[in-house]
């Protein structure tokens, strides 16, 4: 099986709800990635033959750091279709992100998700890193971050999520 992994086109709308709300079964996490794009979201989708296989979004949100307000990225969401779960598109879609979120210069990349799965590329709870959920509903273990090559020490405090997140309720693990 063989995907690209390509920015998303505005023609690829459609297919991308469609994905998102069959990935997650709730219409409102594809309404979450349409507003993220909205507003300047890196989306990226797994193209198989033609046909949106995956999809995976990387959105601007802040650090509160002591010194200054950061600008850092969420990856989120990240989706692919139910039938092609397990067969390495998601990891794809991961490795991509993390590779345009270092060319982009973001010091970090924040997610809320599965340890055990993220784990594998790079992520590590962030809580012991100096970080600060933007959310009591977020569990520690689920709060994870990857430092990327223009992080300096000093980037520590609370993540504060792009208000999208807040607008539509998609803060904490479901």
């Amino acid at each position: 099986m063989t995907v690209t992994i390509r920015p998303q086109h505005p023609d690829d709308r459609p297919a991308v709800r469609a994905l998102v709300t069959a990935a997650f079964g709730r219409a409102v996490i594809a309404d979450l990635a349409d507003a993220l794009l909205a507003r300047g979201a890196h989306a990226y989708v797994a193209d198989l033959a033609g046909h949106v296989a995956g999809h995976v979004q990387l959105s601007r949100s802040w650090l509160d750091a002591p010194a200054r307000l950061v600008e850092v990225l969420v990856l989120s969401p990240l989706s692919v279709h139910p039938l092609l779960q397990g067969r390495g598109v998601g990891g794809a879609l991961v490795r991509h992100a993390l590779a345009e979120a270092a060319q982009l210069g973001a010091p970090v990349v924040f997610l809320e998700g599965s340890p055990r799965y993220y784990g594998r590329f790079g992520f590590a709870p962030a809580r012991p890193l100096g970080f600060t959920a933007p959310s009591v509903r977020i569990p520690d273990a689920a709060f994870q971050v990857v430092l990327l090559p223009a992080y300096e020490p000093w980037m520590t405090g609370a993540l504060v999520y792009a208000e999208a997140f807040w607008a539509f309720d998609c803060v904490g693990l479901r």
